[in-house]
């Protein structure tokens, strides 16, 4: 039940906030909207406001904001305005509405890890600062508190937190001395560190603090992280593509999945889960492939560039081949995350 709330909420907020988008820059562009949807299949419930018709659909999976001009007739209460048609924008007026979907995705990601860096905070690996303990290891036994600072092990000297780790496992004793720093003093203390367990390593137990970041400083750094998590998601995409990695991807049975695990773990581990989500699908959604937005930006920066459109009925065609494919894709995805369930 965990699962199924959380992956409700998880694909309402991406949803909402990617349909959000599209539908503040079409306003913004005197596009006229007939309506905002969420979910697809028959309408459950809906109302009519401004002109705008909000409803809900059956299926809660992806959503639309129908446009003048869009194909399809008219619902009873539309009042069409062929002046705000979408089509009789420039080209960059309706790559701008197209791309205001992923866009919003990807700034959701960011404040999300802006929220979570300044309310949460992240573990720091490099200072050297104990945040917690772990009960039955040797540095619980030997006194130490979370926020001592080590100095040196063995006299060899320690200036981040990834020095411990790798000193305790090169200095060849089980006989450990450590300096640390608590309250400004320095104080010394020993003890017994053996090799073995299960990770046949010498372990002191002791695990990193963590740091938060200042409002200012964490709409910066937000943003660090998401290049960087970005980077490294079309990194891996690419690898797939190209065989260099095992491709791996999960769709909605998945997702729901994981959505489930992360609430279980607290709000501040379903606050970045979201976050990944939202970033993963803005990017997505930006890849140049038919019946994403995408490939509908394509087509768009071609006729911006050469001040010529494609024609409609042709690249309709290609969004529609491409669309039977990505819901195939989905299909066989949605499989093999019920087999990994069933197994």
């Amino acid at each position: 039940m965990v699962s199924v709330l959380a992956f409700l909420l998880v694909i309402g907020v991406c949803v909402v906030i990617h349909e959000g988008g599209h539908y503040l820059a079409a306003v913004w562009r005197n596009v006229q909207v007939h309506e905002f949807a969420f979910g697809m299949g028959p309408r459950l419930l809906s109302m009519r406001r401004n002109g705008v018709l909000w409803c809900i659909r059956a299926f809660p999976v992806g959503g639309l904001v129908r446009l003048e001009g869009d194909e399809g007739e008219p619902l009873p209460g539309d009042v069409p305005d062929p002046e705000r048609a979408f089509p009789r924008r420039r080209a960059w007026e309706r790559f701008v509405i197209i791309a205001g979907g992923p866009f919003s995705n990807i700034v959701l990601a960011w404040i999300l890890t802006t929220v979570l860096l300044a309310g949460y905070g992240v573990i720091d690996l490099k200072s050297p600062v104990v945040g917690r303990l772990m009960d039955g290891y040797p540095a619980a036994e030997m006194g130490v508190q979370p926020g001592d600072r080590v100095i040196s092990i063995n006299g060899r000297v320690i200036t981040e937190w990834g020095d411990i780790r790798t000193t305790l496992q090169d200095i060849g004793t089980d006989e450990v001395k450590f300096e640390i720093e608590r309250d400004g003093r320095r104080i010394e203390i020993s003890g017994v560190v053996p090799f073995g367990g299960d990770q046949k390593a010498r372990l002191w137990g002791v695990q990193p603090g963590r740091v938060r970041y200042s409002p200012g400083d964490a709409v910066i750094r937000g943003f660090g992280y998401c290049w960087q998590m970005s980077v490294d998601i079309l990194r891996g995409l690419w690898q797939m593509i190209t065989g260099a990695m095992k491709a791996d991807i999960t769709g909605p049975v998945g997702i729901a999945v994981w959505a489930g695990d992360a609430a279980k773990q607290g709000f501040w581990t379903f606050i970045s889960f979201l976050a990944v989500i939202n970033l993963n699908l803005g990017l997505l959604n930006l890849l140049p492939l038919p019946a994403l937005d995408g490939g509908r930006l394509v087509f768009l920066f071609g006729e911006m560039i050469s001040g010529r459109k494609f024609p409609e009925k042709w690249e309709n065609r290609v969004h529609i081949v491409g669309l039977a494919m990505l819901l195939a894709l989905i299909a066989f995805v949605t499989f093999l995350d019920i087999a990994r369930l069933v197994d």
